[in-house]
C-alpha cells in the first residue's frame, strides 16, 4: 500500500467579506465570499462561497444564509469551521493520513487572544499540524512587498470588509497600530441608510455594494471617465412597491462621509502616536492602501489631502493579506518571529 507523504503549506486570509487561500507553489488557489447557506430543517449545507452569497436576501425562510465572520472575528464558530472545511476540500481534494499541513492565517491586529485561539482551533480541527497567527497589517505589508525588516519605518492601511487595520512597521514588528471595526460592510450600511433617508428607498446589501463599486467616490476627480450615475432598484418605504432611483456619485460621496472620516481619524491617530524618527521615514516613504476598501475611488487622494503624505494603492490590494501569509512560509523562522511580535511595543 502506497502512502502520499508530503507537506502542504497554505496562507489564509480569513476575511469578513472574502476568504482567500494561497498555496506556496501555486499562488492564490481560492477566492470566495465568506458566506454559507444551510437548510434549517435538515441542517444540510446547501452552498458556500459565491453560490451562497447569491442567495443573500433571496432565500426562503427554511434556508439560513450566514456570514459567520463579523467585523473581522468569528461570530459563529461551527459555521466558520464548516465553511473552511468546504473551502479546504476544494483546494486539497486528496489528503492522506501522513500529509503535513502548515497554515499561516491573517487576523485583524485588534483581535483578542481568545479570538486568536478560536481561529487556531478551527484550523487545527481542519487537520493543520502547525498554525501561525499573523496580524493582517503585517501580512498585507509582506504581500505588497514592503521592507518590514528594515530600520526605516513603513506604513500600511488594510481596509477590508469588517475591519480597517492601520500600522507602522519597522524591524520586523508592529511599532504602532490602530484597528477599527469599520470598513467595507459599514460603507454598505451607510449607503443603505442614505438611500432610505433621502429617497425613501429600501435596498439590499448586494445593491449597496454594487453602488459602492460602480459609482462609489469619496474625492471628486474631474478627469475621471468612470460612470457618475447608476439606477438603484428596491422597495419604496412609503408604498411598499418596487421603485427605481437614479443615484449619482455625489450621493455616494455624501453617504460615505462619516465612515471614511472615521478611517482618516484612525490614520491620524496612528501617525500621532508614532516615534518621531519613524514619522520622518513615513513622510519620505508615504503609506500604502490594501484591501478591497482601499480601492474606493478617491480615497488615496482624500487621505493625502488630510494628512499631507503620499498615499499609493497596492497593485494586489485585494490579495495582499493572502499573498503575505503564503509568502511568509518561505522562511518559517521569520514567521515565528512575526507572529510573536504581533503586539505593539
Amino acid at each position: 500500500m502506497a502512502f502520499n507523504l508530503f507537506s502542504q503549506d497554505l496562507g489564509i486570509d480569513l476575511g469578513t467579506a472574502n476568504t482567500l487561500i494561497y498555496s506556496k507553489s501555486k499562488g492564490i488557489i481560492l477566492n470566495e465570499p465568506s458566506v454559507i447557506a444551510v437548510d434549517e430543517g435538515t441542517r444540510k449545507i446547501l452552498a458556500t462561497g459565491r453560490e451562497a452569497k447569491n442567495m443573500l436576501g433571496r432565500a426562503p425562510s427554511h434556508i439560513k444564509v450566514v456570514r459567520p465572520l463579523e467585523e473581522g472575528v468569528i461570530s459563529d464558530f461551527s459555521m466558520t469551521q464548516t465553511m473552511l472545511k468546504d473551502f479546504l476540500r476544494k483546494v486539497i481534494p486528496q489528503k492522506s493520513f501522513f500529509t503535513k499541513i502548515r497554515i499561516v492565517v491573517g487576523v485583524p491586529s485588534g483581535v483578542t487572544e481568545v479570538e486568536k485561539r478560536s481561529v487556531e482551533e478551527v484550523l487545527r480541527h481542519m487537520g493543520a499540524q502547525e498554525v501561525y497567527i499573523l496580524d493582517e497589517p503585517m501580512a498585507a505589508a509582506l504581500g505588497v512587498g514592503l521592507a518590514v525588516d528594515d530600520a526605516k519605518g513603513c506604513m500600511i492601511a488594510d481596509i477590508g470588509g469588517g475591519t480597517s487595520d492601520i500600522a507602522i512597521i519597522a524591524l520586523g514588528g508592529i511599532v504602532n497600530s490602530t484597528s477599527l471595526r469599520l470598513a467595507g460592510d459599514k460603507f454598505d450600511d451607510a449607503i443603505i441608510s442614505y438611500m432610505r433617508k433621502n429617497y425613501n428607498l429600501l435596498i439590499g446589501e448586494q445593491t449597496a455594494e454594487d453602488l459602492k463599486i460602480t459609482i462609489g467616490c469619496v474625492f471628486p476627480d474631474p478627469e475621471s471617465d468612470a460612470p457618475t450615475t447608476m439606477d438603484a432598484r428596491g422597495r419604496d418605504v412609503l408604498t411598499g412597491l418596487p421603485k427605481t432611483v437614479e443615484v449619482t456619485s455625489m450621493d455616494i460621496m455624501k453617504a460615505l462621509e462619516e465612515p471614511v472620516s472615521a478611517i482618516i481619524d484612525g490614520i491620524k491617530a496612528t501617525l500621532e502616536n508614532a516615534p518621531p524618527e519613524l514619522s520622518a521615514d513615513i513622510v519620505n516613504n508615504g503609506m500604502v492602501l490594501a484591501g478591497g476598501g482601499g480601492r474606493l475611488r478617491g480615497l488615496d487622494k482624500l487621505i493625502e489631502y488630510h494628512t499631507g503624505m503620499k498615499v499609493s494603492i497596492a497593485d494586489n490590494a485585494l490579495e495582499a493579506v493572502a499573498e503575505g501569509t503564503g509568502k511568509s512560509l518561505g522562511d518559517i523562522e521569520k514567521v515565528r518571529r512575526y507572529a510573536s511580535r504581533g503586539k505593539k511595543y
